[in-house]
């Protein structure tokens, strides 16, 4: 479950990212609450742990534009774990600068 360190984090990114909509809404704005999910400890991360924190969230109102249960957009994979080719990649090039 969420814990309340985690909650006020994703309270204060989301309104964040609501101001941000607000703000400079139009076509140009790519302000998004981008729900990504740490699950490169294999021991603890559990389907069942990532869907009761997604509730958690839900129940806490702070939907979000994006996440793990959306379709691929600007921002995913929304899991770490599915993210390490993009790692890779960033690490490779810091390396060469």
């Amino acid at each position: 479950s969420l814990h309340v360190g985690g909650a006020r984090t994703a309270l204060y990114n989301w309104l964040a990212a609501k101001k941000g909509q607000l703000d400079f809404s139009g076509t140009d704005n790519n302000s998004a609450f981008v729900v990504r999910v740490e699950d490169t400890d294999l021991a603890r991360s559990t389907k069942e742990s990532e869907a009761s924190v997604l509730a958690d969230l839900t129940w806490l109102g702070l939907n979000w534009d994006e996440g793990p249960n959306t379709p691929n957009l600007p921002y995913g994979p929304y899991r770490q774990s599915e993210r390490s080719d993009i790692y890779t990649h960033i690490g490779a090039h810091l390396l060469a600068t």
